[in-house]
């Protein structure tokens, strides 16, 4: 699969989870797929969504979900 093929993929199983309000699931999800395909590995959108989690920024799912669509 190709990087966009895969990020849309990791994007729609992360933010199923932030539709069942699972937040620390979601990020797991986005964190390990990314993880997994050598294209994504290093998307720069991970340590930021850390660095914002480490600060409480993502305290609704809604607020996370955003932050997971903008991911390019």
């Amino acid at each position: 699969m190709n990087r966009a093929g895969h990020l849309r993929q990791a994007k729609d199983r992360a933010l199923g989870y932030t539709e069942q309000g699972k937040i620390a699931a979601a990020m797991a999800s986005i964190i390990e797929d990314l993880d997994g395909h050598p294209e994504t590995q290093d998307h720069q959108g991970l340590p930021v969504m850390m660095w914002l989690a480490e600060r409480g920024d993502f305290m609704t799912p809604g607020r996370l979900a955003e932050f997971i669509r903008g991911f390019r």
